[in-house]
């Protein structure tokens, strides 16, 4: 017996038959492998061709006290370790300083020049990609973990630690010789400003040395015409007392004359002029009031008279003029005057002066070696690195594996799916089903 036979189409079903999955991959098996073995070595290809990538670092701490202690005590420049550590990071960070080093080592930088840029843009991809610094935390910046750390990221065929170590120390010079320049200028500026103080003391000294003359001079003027005042009132004095006594004289010369006075007289003796006796008698006066000038008699008040007369000056009866004399002499020349003008070195007699010409000394003096002085502590100096950062060779084979092997599942699925489709499109031909009964 025959019959046609059809098989009936699957029903779709929204349920995923892990079995089936599994079946289709394996049956799969070698393109999957196939595809998994050609991303390996696609990665291990790209592991090993593409050029490696090294990373260097140097790490700076501050420097001993006793490394600027000799810069602190010049009592110019004050410059504290974490102060010194700060102004060497920010040359490290500085465009200015990498693109100083950059020009002046040309030769380290071959690799990063390319045709047709220029020495800066060269310059701006090294600095952009190649250098990282790194500053402590503002959690942990304290004294004890205050640090600048340096790294690098360089290709193959660069020599990174010449390039790292030499930035450094370029970069520590570059700031050694900004401070040398700033000491320098202070220095200057602070001998400009003592030199300037010193001139206002010489003048000040030559203005109180004139002002002094000066007042010294005035002074004799003042008295030399003051004892001129003095002496000329005397003599005047004189004069009328000259006259006065020459009236006196004339006015007891009559009195004399009239009482017959020839030589000089008392009252008693006059009185016993006038009287005759021949007894020989003693008489002792006592008077105490003032006897007249005529008792001199005529000749002694004549004789006065003409000495008075004759008199041409009057200043010897007078002690004081003797004295104006003698300080009016005195003042013809001032010794304090001759002295002063006669001063050589008057450089020692400026007054307040000597703290600065110590301070001029000690600046002028000042033997401090820029070239030795050490801003910072080099902690860690960038060392030859033992195997480069990039590429990861292990990783990159390991996802090649992964992503060769999830693509080939991924395609084996789809050639599976792709032919169930198909057979349920067009179907395998007719066939003949025969049964033999008899059998």
């Amino acid at each position: 017996m025959s019959s046609n036979f059809h098989a009936p189409p699957v029903p779709p079903s929204d349920e995923i038959d892990l079995v089936a999955l599994f079946q289709a991959v394996w049956q799969q098996k070698r393109l999957i492998a196939f595809c998994t073995g050609v991303f390996g070595l696609i990665s291990v290809a790209f592991a090993f061709l593409v050029t490696p990538e090294y990373q260097v670092s140097s790490v700076l701490r501050p420097a001993a006290i006793n490394e600027l202690d000799a810069l602190n005590r010049s009592e110019i420049y004050q410059l504290p370790p974490g102060e010194a550590l700060k102004k060497v990071g920010a040359a490290l960070e500085s465009y200015n300083t990498r693109l100083g080093f950059f020009r002046a080592n040309q030769k380290l930088f071959q690799e990063f020049v390319r045709p047709g840029r220029t020495l800066e843009q060269s310059f701006e991809a090294f600095n952009h990609d190649s250098i990282n610094l790194i500053l402590p935390s503002a959690k942990n910046a304290d004294s004890l973990s205050s640090y600048i750390k340096l790294e690098m990221n360089y290709p193959k065929g660069v020599d990174g630690v010449a390039i790292l170590n030499g930035f450094v120390t370029y970069a520590i010079a570059s700031e050694r010789q900004k401070i040398a320049a700033d000491m320098d200028i202070i220095v200057k500026n602070r001998l400009n400003e003592l030199s300037g103080k010193l001139d206002a003391a010489r003048a000040s000294y030559d203005s109180d040395k004139e002002a002094r003359i000066a007042s010294l001079r005035e002074s004799d003027n003042l008295r030399r015409a003051q004892l001129r005042d003095e002496l000329k009132a005397l003599r005047s004095q004189l004069k009328n007392l000259r006259a006065d006594r020459m009236a006196q004289l004339n006015e007891a010369i009559g009195i004399a004359r009239t009482l017959g006075i020839k030589k000089p007289a008392t009252p008693s003796s006059l009185g016993e002029a006038q009287q005759s006796g021949s007894k020989s008698v003693m008489r002792t006066e006592i008077n105490n009031q003032h006897i007249p000038l005529y008792f001199m008699g005529i000749d002694a008040l004549d004789a006065e008279k003409t000495a008075l007369v004759q008199r041409t000056s009057d200043d010897f009866t007078e002690g004081r003029i003797a004295q104006i004399a003698k300080e009016l002499q005195l003042l013809l020349s001032n010794r304090e005057i001759e002295v002063l003008n006669r001063r050589e070195n008057e450089e020692i007699f400026l007054s307040g002066v000597q703290p600065l010409r110590a301070e001029v000394a000690r600046l002028r003096n000042l033997n401090l070696d820029m070239s030795r002085l050490t801003l910072v502590a080099i902690d860690k100096q960038a060392l030859e690195p033992l195997s480069p950062i990039k590429p990861k060779r292990l990783v990159i084979i390991i996802v090649g594996l992964i992503i060769g092997a999830l693509l080939s599942i991924v395609l084996a699925l789809v050639i599976n799916r792709t032919r169930s489709k198909w057979r349920v499109l067009y179907p395998y031909p007719k066939t003949k089903l025969s049964t033999d009964s008899a059998q």
